[in-house]
């Protein structure tokens, strides 16, 4: 009876890596970024904070260390 033979790996590419990732899997996160940043800076626009005391002192405090 003849032994299995594994077969032998793939060898490893010279080139960088070779990831793709969807165009919203970027631009998703940096619209949220960019959204959130634009009420840390400009907290009278945020009025659903208004509802909620915690986000209010939340964003207060986020103001506060970025204007150290």
């Amino acid at each position: 009876m003849p032994a299995r033979t594994h077969p032998l790996p793939h060898p490893a590419t010279t080139g960088g890596v070779d990831i793709r990732l969807p165009w919203w899997a970027l631009a998703l996160p940096t619209l949220a970024f960019i959204v959130l940043l634009a009420l840390i800076l400009n907290p009278s626009d945020a009025h659903a904070a208004s509802a909620d005391p915690a986000i209010a002192r939340l964003l207060e405090r986020a103001q506060q260390l970025l204007a150290r």
